[in-house]
């Protein structure tokens, strides 16, 4: 039997993530999640790839903001849920635009000192409908500023495997996913096509492309050579490095830790020969 072990979101996106015991599923992902982002001066997103200290920002949730915490001072600034301007533009995630507003001065200021890079933070308001990857899309799928889709979902046993041929295992923060599932062989995602969650259906539609943000150190910023050396012998497929099943969804609603996660159907072929 699978169950959902570790549920996490991660507000700004690029930074520390939350690890929660339930979240709230809406029409595009999890509440909360990725609904902030960094631009640089050309409204361009900002994440770990290029600005590693990024890691060293941790996040939690208050009743009326966010709370981050720039963990090599321990300074912190409050960020209201509302946006403190009307300062709407478009930003670029990858090579697609959709609007956005920028929160206030005081975020702008804060950020661009703690980074030593000139950037603004914006928020994603509800008329905002940023599409999927129309390539995987259905439904006409949204999702917030994530790289392509609402959830990331990654089964403990593929940690696993990964760590028993590591030197030193690594966290699960190294990869970021929304959804952690306990059961089942390693890399059993992979081969997920529909299954539901407490009455959720959700659609396993791409297998997840890991990039550089894997070898970075959550705790400290500093970049390694693991795991993407180790993945590159075992898990490459074409020129990318695979690792975990990126999710489409369909209805609303919490999903909790303990949740069984209940397999309608696979993909009738391995779409990837571990």
């Amino acid at each position: 039997m699978f169950k959902i072990s570790a549920l996490y979101i991660y507000p700004v996106k690029s930074l520390g993530g939350i690890q929660l015991q339930q979240a709230e599923v809406t029409d595009r992902g999890f509440r909360f999640d990725r609904r902030w982002l960094l631009v640089d001066s050309k409204n361009r997103f900002m994440t770990q790839r290029h600005f590693s200290a990024m890691a060293l920002l941790k996040v939690a949730i208050t009743p009326n903001s966010l709370l981050i915490t720039y963990t090599p001072d321990a300074e912190t600034i409050r960020i209201p849920f509302e946006p403190q301007t009307d300062d709407k533009f478009d930003v670029t995630i990858w090579e697609i635009t959709c609007p956005a507003i920028r929160v206030s001065n005081e975020a702008d200021e804060w950020f661009s000192t703690k980074l030593n890079k000139n950037c603004k933070l914006v928020f994603m308001p509800e008329d905002t409908h940023r599409k999927v990857d129309p390539r995987y899309a259905h439904n006409d799928g949204i999702t917030t500023f994530a790289d392509d889709y609402p959830f990331l979902l990654i089964g403990e046993e593929s940690l696993n495997d990964l760590n028993g041929r590591l030197a030193e295992a690594l966290p699960m923060n190294r990869f970021r996913p929304n959804i952690v599932f306990s059961g089942g062989e390693p890399y059993a995602e992979d081969l997920f096509n529909e299954f539901s969650i407490n009455s959720i259906r959700f659609q396993g539609v791409k297998l997840c492309a890991r990039c550089v943000m894997t070898t970075i150190d959550q705790d400290t910023a500093v970049k390694h050579k693991e795991p993407l050396k180790t993945l590159a012998g075992y898990r490459r497929k074409g020129q990318k490095i695979m690792f975990g099943q990126n999710l489409l969804h369909g209805g609303t609603g919490v999903i909790r830790v303990g949740d069984a996660l209940e397999v309608i159907s696979q993909h009738t072929e391995e779409r990837f020969l571990v």
